[in-house]
């Protein structure tokens, strides 16, 4: 049997299970492999019992788990429960900390033959205080937060897939950060059961992948059901959606984002602008009050409890929320609602709309995570996103564009992501 240290792509790897031509075992073996050779540089894992990940890798080998998963190696956000690591949500409060449970994706992951490989790194209550992982294409650069062990791991092939959540920006900006896909699904499209919630009307789970067809394996995978990728002669409208927040994006970003564009017109995309309308471009500054609000309260037992073991940014995120009132509060939460009802508008003659993903690369030191700007407006309007890494900056680490598809379509947005990707171009094709 032919054997390779190469992970292959989750459609490839069920095939080749399928025919007997590759073990579950020997997948996690190269994760491990790989894991004992760079984890120490990139800490990625914040747990791993590789017995123990092995043994998961029998089962399925002799047949005892088997589903659309079969045998893929994943990890889990450390703000994601699991019934077979602690769950720390990446404070010193809760080090060890066990549930005895699985979250929903994780038990469903698992249902479907999945092996759990480990907790992957986390920022603090999944907020702006980074933990210890760096970026494993430049160490010396941030992975991008919340969901920063997630992306490291899967960017440096230590799964083949990893759950992460995102608030604001927070699968968005490490998948462009490592150079992974990274993809929010609509808003409940996955459970949040079993996980720590910052802002429970906006807090997504989600995952980072290799590719889009990783992303939608796992997601779809979870629900039985199977991903279709897009003819090959398909045409898709895409609509460049323009709004204040462009002007924080580097030259170097914006550029990366028209020339994709362009390679996807020359294609037989077709491609216009649209300038996002003022009602929702108000709404961008509410999210993150209401992350504020959201967190003092979702926080308020570590607030009274544990203050001296929060850290200073996010006490101070926290503060952010004190000068709230409810009338207030509910008033941003209606403004929200209203324009969740609406945005279907944002779609009138268009299958998707192309926004940037990150200010530009990955920045240097680890101290902050980059702007999750880019987020914000879609996270709050519950819609599904995908991150693509499309092109290199100057620096050498990844550029790349976020494709936003209507609330319920993730399916569709998915086989349009694809779709570009393979027309457009990625970082890795």
């Amino acid at each position: 049997m032919e054997r390779s240290n190469v992970l292959p792509g989750i459609a490839e790897a069920l095939r080749r299970m399928e025919a007997g031509q590759l073990r579950a075992r020997e997948l996690a073996e190269i994760c491990l492999a790989r894991m004992a050779a760079r984890d120490a540089q990139v800490r990625a894992y914040a747990a791993c019992d590789p017995a123990r990940v092995r043994a998961q890798a029998d089962e399925v080998d002799a047949g005892r788990r088997r589903g659309l998963l079969h045998g893929i190696p994943f990890a889990v956000k450390d703000v994601i429960q699991s019934a077979d690591y602690p769950t720390t949500y990446g404070s010193a409060i809760y080090a060890g900390h066990r549930t005895g449970r699985d979250a929903a994706c994780v038990a469903l992951s698992r249902e479907q033959g999945a092996v759990l490989m480990g907790k992957v790194v986390t920022s603090e209550f999944a907020t702006q205080t980074p933990g210890p992982t760096r970026n494993p294409l430049n160490l010396a650069h941030t992975p991008g937060g919340s969901s920063s062990g997630s992306a490291a791991a899967v960017a440096d092939g230590m799964a083949m897939v990893a759950w992460g959540t995102q608030t604001t920006g927070s699968i968005t900006r490490p998948a462009i950060y490592c150079g992974v896909v990274g993809y929010k699904p609509s808003f409940g499209l996955v459970s949040t059961a079993g996980v720590g919630l910052l802002s429970p009307m906006q807090d997504t789970v989600g995952v980072l992948a290799r590719d889009v067809g990783d992303a939608a394996a796992t997601v779809l995978g979870i629900h039985g059901r199977r991903f279709e990728s897009a003819p090959a002669d398909s045409r898709y409208r895409l609509g460049i959606c323009l709004s204040s927040q462009w002007r924080y994006a580097s030259p170097r970003a914006v550029q990366a984002l028209r020339s994709w564009v362009d390679r996807l017109a020359s294609a037989g995309f077709a491609i216009s602008e649209r300038s996002l309308p003022a009602d929702f471009e108000a709404l961008i500054e509410d999210q993150g009050r209401l992350v504020a609000y959201d967190a003092r309260h979702a926080l308020a037992h570590e607030r009274r409890a544990d203050a001296g073991r929060l850290s200073a940014r996010l006490t101070a995120r926290m503060a952010g929320g004190e000068d709230i009132d409810l009338p207030s509060y509910m008033a941003m939460q209606r403004r929200a609602a209203l324009a969740r009802a609406r945005a279907g508008m944002l779609f009138d003659d268009v299958d998707a709309l192309v926004y940037p993903a990150t200010d530009g690369e990955a920045e240097a030191g680890l101290e902050n995570s980059g702007s999750p700007r880019y987020g914000a407006l879609w996270t709050l309007l519950h819609l599904p996103t995908v991150a693509l890494p499309v092109t290199r900056g100057p620096g050498g680490l990844p550029l790349g564009v976020q494709l936003v598809g209507r609330y319920g379509e993730d399916e569709d947005l998915l086989r349009i992501a694809e779709h570009a990707a393979a027309r457009g171009g990625t970082i890795d094709g």
